[in-house]
This record gives structure tokens, sequence and C-alpha cells, in this order.
């Protein structure tokens, strides 16, 4: 197979040229790249925007800036798609044949794996606009994050992101430098722009107040560690999972600590709260301490062969570490002290209704009994490692991807 990029194909004539291989340049990322990380920025900032804008305004109106955010992601991510299929179809002259010789062929179409799933989620997430419009003039405000509507743009959006991280890691595979500098960082920024927005998805299970019961833990153990592991063996660094982790984080306090210096009302009742700025999401999970363990357990070179055995280490690694970070940040933001600024424990909805002052602060337990709560996490304990398995599967291949 040829190794030549799709992205920035050979010169006739070179002498690399001459014995069929990619030419020696620069690691410089191409403008369809950055065209693609605008795409995925302005989704992540437009959905945080957009739930803050929900939780502080109501939904006044569908042409909002944050809708307008999220819906120009999809649109840079079309222009990305276009720009790497069409001229790869249709294109004539040595470049053009470069680039078929390393695409896929999709419905008489030719570009790259990543171009053609960006493409369905730009068209996926366009779609899901006037959808949406409809299904809240129909029955009103939404009363959980996964609506229909919604459903169909965070597929949109996972795809685009997903596309993201194939066209970089086909460009780095290709790349000058792949084992290490822009191209990687690109990488794990697109991870934890993904990982962003799949619990974005999941925020229902990352309310502080459960966090003391079994069933956030088995939903993060289902869903957290084959991102994890797919893609930090796919980058092939060390620190690859931590680094995808730690840009989520920043990601999050960006906009739990942005979004408060902005004024806003609410504009549709009933009020329970009053608000004069923007409300953020809550603090954010703290994965980078499982994306730690899971990077030492990966790094392991004397480790077991097995990959189950591999994957059940993994797993329970996973799983006490989340534990052990979660369990006591949960209680810490309960607490008066974490009412401030940077924690952000005292930020309420204005249609949050409090039965009583303490409400907010005070855990809800969602097993019946302590036996009850042991099977979920024994529970939790199996989905994480069938995750790991399944990430670590998924990581050879990613690391493989060269189309």
């Amino acid at each position: 197979m040829s190794s030549v990029s799709p992205l920035r194909a050979i010169e006739p004539g070179s002498p690399r040229a001459a014995e069929g291989q990619s030419a020696p340049r620069a690691d410089r990322v191409p403008w369809e790249i950055w065209c693609l990380m605008a795409g995925i920025t302005s989704i992540i900032a437009g959905v945080h925007w957009d739930v803050s804008w929900h939780m502080s305004i109501g939904r006044d109106s569908f042409w909002t800036p944050a809708h307008l955010a999220i819906y120009l992601g999809g649109i840079l991510g079309g222009l990305f798609a276009a720009a790497s299929i069409l001229p790869t179809t249709f294109g004539r002259g040595p470049r053009a044949l470069a680039r078929r010789r390393v695409s896929v062929r999709i419905w008489g179409f030719r570009g790259p794996l990543g171009a053609f799933v960006c493409a369905w989620g730009g068209i996926a997430m366009l779609t899901s606009a006037p959808f949406d419009n409809w299904w809240h003039n129909a029955y009103g405000l939404d009363v959980k994050i996964l609506s229909p509507p919604h459903v169909l743009l965070l597929l949109g959006m996972l795809a685009v992101e997903s596309g993201a991280l194939l066209s970089i890691l086909q460009w780095r595979a290709h790349s000058a430098k792949p084992s290490g500098g822009r191209p990687d960082w690109l990488l794990f920024y697109a991870g934890g722009v993904m990982l962003g927005n799949i619990l974005l998805g999941l925020d229902e299970y990352a309310q502080t107040i459960i966090m003391h019961s079994a069933l956030p833990y088995e939903v993060f153990s289902a869903a957290l560690p084959l991102l994890l592991l797919a893609l930090g063996c796919a980058s092939g660094r060390r620190w690859g999972a931590t680094a995808m982790a730690g840009m989520y984080m920043l990601c999050r306090l960006a906009q739990h600590w942005i979004l408060p210096l902005f004024p806003a009302e609410p504009k549709l009742g009933p009020v329970f709260q009053h608000i004069t700025h923007f409300i953020p999401m809550n603090f954010p999970l703290l994965i980078f301490v499982p994306a730690v363990v899971l990077d030492l357990l990966r790094a392991r070179r004397n480790g077991p062969s097995n990959r189950w055995f591999r994957a059940a280490l993994m797993g329970a690694g996973f799983l006490a570490a989340l534990v052990a970070a979660q369990w006591p940040l949960a209680s810490f933001l309960m607490t008066p002290a974490a009412r401030n600024r940077f924690f952000g424990a005292h930020y309420l909805p204005y249609q949050f209704q409090l039965p009583d002052p303490d409400f907010p602060y005070r855990f809800q337990v969602l097993d019946k009994s302590r036996a009850e709560f042991w099977i979920g996490m024994a529970v939790a304990l199996c989905l994480a490692i069938f995750s790991a398995r399944m990430g670590l599967g998924l990581g050879g291949r990613l690391a493989r991807l060269r189309r």
C-alpha cells in the first residue's frame, strides 16, 4: 500500500516519488484539517453555550448564537468532506491519482474514510435543525437531554468528531513526524472534544446528588474505557488516554468559569431561581485519574499477553480509580466550601424548584439496599472489563488506519 498522504500528495519527479514513497515534508497542518478543527471547536463551544442558555434564559428562539455555533460546526465538517472527496473523485493528474490510491470508495465517490463519516455527520446535524424546531413548537421545553431531535443531533456531532479523529489518524500515519509534535495534540484535542460530547449525552448520570449510587458507575464503566483505550492505543503515546481526558477537563472547566461572567435572565416561566448570569454545567468528572491508571497499565512491558486478562486488569483499575476520585469529590461538592466560582456547586437552573433549601445538597441514593449497591458495582466491573477489551481491539485497528 502506498504511503502517500491524500492531503499532501508528492509531486512527480521528486526522488522519493521515483521510489514510490512519500516525499519528506515539514510537519505542516493542511488547511482541511484546520477547517475540521474549527468545526469541532464550534460544536463543543456551542453545545455548552446552548445547555447554559436553556438553564439560564430558556429556549426563546431557534436562532440563538449557541445554535448557530453548533450548526456552523456541521457546515465546516461538510466543507472538509467536500474538499477531501470531490478532488479525489473527479480530479485529474498525479495529485488526484495519489489521493485515490489511499482512499475508499462509497457510492461511486472516493475519499478518506474520515471524510465520508464527516459528510454523514454534517447532513445529520443539519437535518436535526428543523426537526428540533418542530419538536419544541409541538411539545414545548425539553424534559430531558435525549429527546429524538437531540439524539439525531448528538449522533451527527459524534460522527463529525469521529471523522476528525479518523482524518487526523490517517494524516498522522503519513506525516513526516508520526510519533510526536502537532499531529498528536490535534488527535488528543479531537478525542477530548468527542469525550465531552459523549459525557454530555450521559449528563443525567453525572449529577452530584446520585454519585453515591451504583448506576452512574455502571454507565461510565460501559462507555469510557472503550474510548480512552482506543485513542490511547491508536496514538502510540504512553500518556495518550491521560492527554485526551485532560483536554476534556480543559473544555469543561473553560465553560464552567467563562459562562458565568456574562449576564443572563430567564425569559420563560415559571422562574424558581433568581438568575443574573449564565449558569454553567456541573463541575467535570475527574476522569483523568482513571485515564492515568489505564495508561500505566497499558505501558507495562512485562504484563500479561492475553487481552482478556489485560482487559480485566484495566477494567478493574478504571472502576477503582473512578470511584476513588469521584466519590469524595461528590461529597465535597455537597458542602458549603464548594459553593464558589471555582467549583460552582451553588449554580442552579432558573426552573429548578426546591422542595426544601437543603435538597440540592443531599444525596439521593438510588439503590434500595446495600446488597443492590454491590450487585450494581459488580455489573459496573463487568461492563468496564468488556469496554476495556473492546477499546484494546479498536485501538489496534485504528493504529493501522491508512485510508
